[in-house]
């Protein structure tokens, strides 16, 4: 009897699993669907980006306002290391053109709420307002980088050197 409950428990806790990957996969699914149509629906994100505007008015009056990239991720995780070159790399050749920044979400947890962060690296792009134009999961290539600003609109010639 005590081995058919072990087994009964077994595949009750299997079956939890698969069901909760599931769930995740649907979820994940779901943002990708949305961020992908660039839809932004929550309040977080506009107060976010209001409170970014204000912050970016009241820097330097004279300084033109810039399309922004910022990066939440942390710097033990493995993709979010992957990005850490790229980041820099965009971030100097695109100086002038485009703010890159990087939040360590493990540092600064309030970052990964104010973001409504799921998972990380997470990438998110504004427009020079503020707005957030779109937002992605993963790891992200430099192409992708640039083919996102241009996608999104965003003139993104490299700075004469």
């Amino acid at each position: 009897m005590n081995d058919f409950m072990n087994k009964i428990t077994k595949i009750v806790i299997v079956l939890i699993l698969i069901l909760t990957v599931g769930v995740v996969i649907v979820l994940k699914e779901d943002q990708k669907t949305d961020s992908e149509a660039g839809v932004v629906n929550n309040p977080a994100e506009e107060v976010a980006a209001t409170e970014m505007q204000a912050v970016d008015a009241d820097k330097d009056k004279e300084v033109k306002a810039l399309p922004r990239l910022v990066d939440l991720g942390a710097g033990r995780c493995v993709p979010c290391k992957r990005m850490a070159p790229v980041l820099e790399e965009v971030k100097k050749e695109y100086a002038g053109v485009f703010d890159v920044e990087f939040i360590d979400v493990l540092e600064n947890p309030d970052a990964g709420k104010k973001y409504n962060i799921r998972m990380i690296p997470t990438q998110i792009f504004f427009d020079a307002a503020g707005k957030e134009l779109f937002r992605h999961e993963g790891f992200f290539s430099k192409e992708n980088i640039l083919a996102k600003w241009n996608q999104l609109g965003i003139d993104i010639k490299k700075r004469p050197e």
